[in-house]
Parts: C-alpha cells; structure tokens; sequence
C-alpha cells in the first residue's frame, strides 16, 4: 500500500485550482471532506480552516470506496473526488480540469476532481511526504530477492510519479478494496509467497488474503485486526526487521532441532543399554535443554537485517 504505509499519511492541502468564489469553494469542499472521515477529507478541511474557512455541516456524506464522497451541504449536492466518480455522477469534466488534474499528479500529489450542479468546479491536489526509510528499505529487500509491488487506490499518474522515486517496477493503481486481494491471489496463484503490508480499512481484504499480513500499528484498528503482524512504527524499516529476525528465529529453530534430535538419537540407546548411570543421563537431558535455551538465546544479539 501507498498512503500511510510508504509515505507518512500526514496530508496537507498542497494547492487548488477553482474558477468559482475560493471561499464558498472551499466551504463546500470542505465540509463533505469533513464529514468523511477520511485521511484526504481531513486533510481539505484543516486546510480551508487555516485559509479563515468557517465549515458548514454535511446534511449527508457519503464515501465510496477508492473513489471518492458525495455529500449534501446547504442543499448543494458536492461531488470530491476521482474523474471516474465524476463521470458517475454526471458532472461534464472538462479538459483544463484534466490538464490541472495531471499537472497536480505529476508533480507526486494526490489530485482529484470537485463539483455541484452539474459541473466541474475546481481541482484540488493533497501532498503527503515518503517515510524517511521507505527507499532504503525497499533496496534492501530488492537485494535479498524479495519483489515489491506497489497497490493504491491514487491515480496512475501520482502512482508512478511514488514508484518511480522508489524504484518499484511494478505499479498497480486507482485501485478498490477488492481489486487488491485479487492481485494478492493471482499472485500467489502464479507460485509467490506474498505478504501485504497495509495500514488502512481500505487494505484489511488484501492484508487477511495474503500469506503475510503486516499491519502498520500506526493505521485504522480494522486493519490491525485483519493482518497477521502488527508493527508498532510505522517506518518501513520495521517491516526489513520484523522479516530478518522471522529469518533468523526459523534458522535457530532448525538449529535446535536438529541438535535435540542427534542428541537423543545417541544418548537415548545409550541410557536403555544401561551404558549410562541415572545421575549422568539426568545430567544429560538438562544439558540438552541448556543448550537449545542459550542456542535460543542468541537471538537477542542477531543483526535483523535480511
């Protein structure tokens, strides 16, 4: 996932473009975007807020999942989101709308469409920042042959403009809910373990399909609830980490193991022989079981890189 889990999801109201009055502009925006929930929406009301905005209260609001919100606000139906959900809704998207549209998108911001009575009424971009080891990290995991692709619900263009700055080669964007756990199972249809790193309720479907979920702590409880792993931070070093030591603790494992096993094998005919006195096979057996404790015990000072 893209939002929240490779850049900070701390989004800002980057920049708008309207041909309408910007105050009732951004009081229309701004009080669907409010009643949304969502980490977009609050990030277009806090924005009209600092711009001396006073927002108004949706009569409804409605989300749509990977698209967008509908909402009624002073008998104006506000259309905020996708052009896709624009087209749906009947607004006519004009072409400086999507020139605007991929200007904002180019330039890495998430851009989507606003409009009333028919029409497209302005462009609104939001910029979100990547996390401080999101390049680092996914380097790492490239070099120990693990492949990433990128799923998001952002449009084409503002995906690729994310994958390329983080060298992901394969980008899968303007994404549902749905249409990321069917990309987890063909993946793991074609023969690939996959795991699912995800933060928000938008990825919960994907995180339960995989055969990893890992849940960044800092996102929604739904999708903490869906994923096998949570990771406390929300730095996706800790994914390189939480990888490394699951590495590390499946090689102590076969370790002990594989030494309980040979030493039975050997002492166990020794002891029924009756080669082996009782205090020497009890002696034995504890020092068996020291040995895979402080075998264990290494673990604690294992470089958790992969």
């Amino acid at each position: 996932d893209k939002t929240g889990t490779l850049t900070r999801g701390a989004m800002t109201l980057a920049d708008f473009a309207t041909s309408e009055d910007v105050d009732r502009f951004l009081y229309l925006v701004g009080s669907v975007e409010a009643a949304s929930g969502h980490p977009i929406g609050k990030a277009v009301a806090l924005g009209a807020e600092e711009r001396g905005v006073e927002l108004g209260q949706a009569a409804t609001a409605e989300s749509i999942a990977g698209r967008g919100v509908v909402g009624l606000v002073d008998g104006v139906e506000v259309v905020v989101g996708s052009a896709k959900l624009a087209a749906d809704r009947g607004l006519q998207v004009d072409a400086a709308s999507e020139a605007q549209l991929a200007t904002y998108a180019e330039a890495g911001n998430t851009a989507f469409l606003a409009g009333w009575d028919g029409e497209v009424r302005g462009v609104i971009a939001v910029a979100d920042s990547l996390r401080e080891t999101a390049v680092d990290s996914l380097q790492l995991l490239r070099s120990n042959g693990v492949a990433s692709v990128l799923l998001t619900g952002d449009n084409a263009t503002t995906a690729a403009a994310i994958g390329t700055a983080l060298g992901i080669e394969r980008i899968e964007s303007e994404l549902l809910p749905g249409d990321k756990s069917e990309i987890v199972e063909r993946l793991q249809q074609s023969g690939s373990n996959v795991a699912f790193v995800g933060d928000g309720i938008n990825d919960a479907p994907a995180l339960a399909t995989a055969d990893l979920g890992i849940a960044v702590g800092t996102g929604t409880g739904v999708a903490m609830e869906a994923g096998d792993v949570v990771l406390m931070s929300g730095e996706p070093a800790s994914v390189v980490t939480a990888l490394g030591m699951s590495k590390a603790t499946y090689r102590t494992i076969r370790q002990n193991l594989g030494w309980a096993f040979g030493y039975n094998v050997v002492a166990i005919p020794l002891a029924a022989a009756g080669l082996l006195n009782p205090m020497i096979a009890a002696g034995a057996m504890a020092l068996s079981s020291v040995s895979v404790v402080t075998n264990s015990l290494r673990l604690r000072r294992v470089d958790p890189r992969p």
